[in-house]
């Protein structure tokens, strides 16, 4: 008799891989023997009604997305569970694409992604522009605003549209920031057999509106007094709107520092009066993201105008009082306090929610509020600055300074928890 025992409990069958192929305007020829091979053997074909008009019958059964499509996608991804799922994508899945959901979604191991030349690859090659210079926005799904911390003198601007509409509205936009002249391209359905290419000027745009499909292309020029706004913390006053509640270029140019902006950090901007220190924060980097919370209505909204003026529309604004406006925000990476922190259990608060390794940086220009800091200063530790500031200013028919009030800034970086042995985790 046999030693060997039937197995007769179910074993874990391991889903497929979903598949990601990268489409581009000429479709179905212009895809590679690999992506027509996974085209082909495919049970289930996912994309845009567009898209799998692009793929030849006969072909697997199709699944034009939903909308909005986001939250759908999970248990659509389910449904289909150990069926060979074919994605369907503009380009490169993986910039700007469904790729980059789907690997979050499922894990890289889950994800075969087949590429396309990106929308960028083929508009840097019909232009002649180094790919490796040219900055990169998509305004799919975001505000044109989005749009102003890439527009400087000098730089060539790709922008991956929303929709046919989208290069009015980005010529609107340079024309309004003072960049009228800037020369503008829109080149349509790229790599397909109806691909074309209209220009113009900014100031002079006339198409309200293009084919869909398209990317616009902007070689950025100022026109005569254009104010320009550095990447680099201190923006002008001038270019916030305020009501005097706002930390000044120079002090908000060392607190910056202080608070030390990361790629991908949050920072809590607690008690923003102009939201100055949340906007520059996400200016830093792309990736950047912030909180101002404000306690007046009017201020609260004014820092939203502030935050689209200045090219960061994702700028989350919270409207009440601090500390208790701040329950239920996520963990930050850096908290700054430019307002009330003579309020009860403002500090404790800030320090308790920070997470380990994060900075608090506080500013103070009243007694009251410096009394406060020292004191936390001396039971917390870090750094403790006063800064003074002069501006030159007429003084009859001559020149003279000016102080600003001065400020004390209290830097402090919360220390990770110590293990057992005595190190640090």
């Amino acid at each position: 008799m046999s030693d060997l025992v039937p197995v007769t409990a179910a074993v874990p069958v391991t889903p497929a891989p979903v598949t990601v192929v990268g489409l581009g305007a000429d479709g179905w020829e212009g895809l590679s023997p690999a992506a027509r091979r996974e085209l082909h053997a495919a049970e289930v074909l996912m994309g845009s009604a567009r898209q799998l008009a692009l793929v030849p019958e006969p072909a697997a059964e199709r699944v034009a997305w939903p909308s909005p499509l986001l939250p759908a996608l999970p248990a659509l991804i389910a449904s289909h569970r150990g069926r060979r799922v074919c994605v369907l994508a503009s380009g490169d899945p993986m910039f700007h694409g469904i790729g980059t959901t789907l690997v979050r979604l499922l894990g890289a191991d889950r994800v075969r992604v087949l590429p396309h030349p990106s929308a960028v690859s083929l508009a840097c090659a019909r232009l002649g522009w180094a790919a490796d210079r040219v900055e990169v926005v998509s305004l799919v799904a975001r505000p044109v605003e989005s749009l102003h911390t890439a527009i400087h003198a000098g730089r060539r601007v790709l922008v991956l549209s929303a929709d046919g509409r989208t290069p009015a509205r980005v010529a609107e936009l340079l024309t309004a920031r003072g960049y009228g002249g800037s020369p503008m391209t829109v080149l349509e359905r790229l790599g397909g057999a109806e691909e074309r290419v209209i220009s113009g000027t900014a100031g002079h745009w006339s198409p309200p509106v293009t084919h869909d499909l398209n990317v616009v292309a902007v070689e950025c020029r100022a026109d005569a007094g254009a104010v320009p706004l550095p990447c680099v913390p201190g923006l002008p006053d001038e270019a916030f709107e305020h009501d005097g509640q706002l930390t000044k270029s120079e002090v908000r140019a060392v607190t910056l520092s202080r608070l030390a902006p990361a790629p991908g950090e949050l920072l809590w901007d607690v008690g923003a009066g102009a939201g100055s220190i949340g906007i520059e924060w996400m200016r830093a980097h792309p990736s950047n993201r912030a909180v101002a919370v404000e306690n007046h209505p009017e201020r609260a909204a004014r820092i939203a105008r502030n935050a689209s003026t200045l090219g960061v529309p994702g700028l989350k604004v919270v409207t009440g009082a601090a500390p208790a406006a701040l329950a239920g925000l996520e963990e930050p990476d850096a908290v700054f306090i430019g307002g009330g922190a003579t309020a009860a259990g403002m500090v404790d608060v800030c320090w308790e929610a920070l997470r380990p390794g994060g900075r608090l940086v506080a500013n103070a220009v009243t007694v009251e509020s410096e009394t406060v800091l020292a004191s936390r200063y001396g039971e917390l530790g870090g750094d403790l600055v006063r800064l003074a500031v002069g501006r030159a200013a007429p003084v009859g028919g001559f020149t003279g300074w000016r102080s600003m009030m001065p400020v004390t800034i209290w830097t402090v970086v919360k220390p990770f928890p110590r293990t057992p042995d005595g190190d640090g985790v």
